[in-house]
């Protein structure tokens, strides 16, 4: 038996009443008038900085280290790729037949 089944009729009229009503959409504006700054924060006035958010440091901490790390990890990795190794053993191979 299916899922859709099993559900009561009163389960199905819930899931169906809590979507977005005839004139609202997921991709409506919203309640907030948008005001021309980038995430609708407000520059603060002139010769403070902007404080950070709880979550900017870490954020930001972990992108650059992660950045780091790929850029400095990915080119030393070791190559073990199989042509290589195939280019390598042809060349013994060829080396060990030419030195006879």
């Amino acid at each position: 038996m299916s899922f859709v089944r099993r559900l009561s009729p009163t389960a199905l009229r819930n899931i169906r009443s809590r979507s977005a009503g005839p004139k609202e959409s997921f991709w409506a504006d919203g309640k907030h008038e948008p005001t021309g700054y980038l995430f609708n924060e407000t520059p603060p006035p002139p010769g403070q900085s902007r404080k950070w958010e709880s979550w900017e440091a870490p954020w930001y901490l972990c992108f650059g280290s992660s950045f780091l790390l790929l850029a400095v990890g990915l080119p030393s990795r070791p190559d073990t790729s199989m042509v290589s190794w195939a280019h390598k053993q042809a060349e013994q191979e060829l080396a060990e037949e030419f030195a006879d």
